[in-house]
């Protein structure tokens, strides 16, 4: 009989982070220069804090209560769909060896008798391939679902969080692969955070 490919914990639990990220789009930060105007005259322009800022999405992700349930929740999932199939292709795999057993002492009744064990040993072979399919797609779909729950979520949270702050133009930030350098006076992260897991009621109960 073929192996089979079991549903890995450590693939199907890939961090909701892996998956998620957040979307803004802006105007860069402009440099504020001194300029010298007219003979003996200058002119001073002081450095301004332009209306701008960014968020570090890879902290949010990890700190963030909601994302940290949510990636939880995953995790169980996965172990449970593994178990699911793990007892599955244990009892397959007690079948299959019972019928190489036989084989080997052709201690089957007739060619027929054989032959129909067989079949049936097919038969489960494809369910299991059925059932390891199956289980990919729902928890793919469940992965899908948990992440739109959490982007929603922060997207509207932020939107309630400028409401006291003003700001015009908020980037993201992951892996500072869009912000290559900036000044920390631009960086809102740990501002943003702390209004997030204020404003977070843990859940009671996973969502069935």
């Amino acid at each position: 009989m073929k192996n089979f490919n079991y549903i890995s914990t450590a693939i199907l639990a890939i961090a909701v982070v892996v998956l998620f990220g957040l979307h803004f789009s802006g105007n860069k930060s402009v440099n504020s220069s001194t300029q010298e105007i007219g003979m003996g005259d200058s002119t001073a322009v002081e450095a301004v804090t332009m209306p701008i800022a960014y968020i570090n999405v890879d902290t949010i992700l990890v700190h963030y209560h909601l994302s940290k349930e949510l990636n939880e929740q995953m995790v169980r999932r996965a172990e449970s769909a593994q178990a699911t199939l793990n007892q599955r292709l244990k009892s397959f795999e007690a079948e299959a060896a019972e019928f190489q057993r036989k084989a080997q002492n052709q201690a089957f009744l007739s060619p027929q008798s054989a032959e129909q064990q067989r079949n049936n040993l097919m038969k489960r072979q494809a369910e299991l391939e059925q059932l390891q399919q199956k289980l990919s797609v729902e928890f793919q779909q469940q992965q899908l679902e948990t992440n739109t729950v959490l982007r929603d979520t922060i997207m509207s949270q932020l939107a309630a969080f400028n409401k006291t702050m003003g700001i015009q133009v908020i980037f993201s930030n992951t892996m500072n692969d869009n912000i290559l350098l900036s000044d920390k006076k631009y960086d809102i992260t740990a501002k943003f955070l702390e209004y997030l897991n204020s404003n977070h009621t843990p859940a009671t109960a996973e969502k069935k």
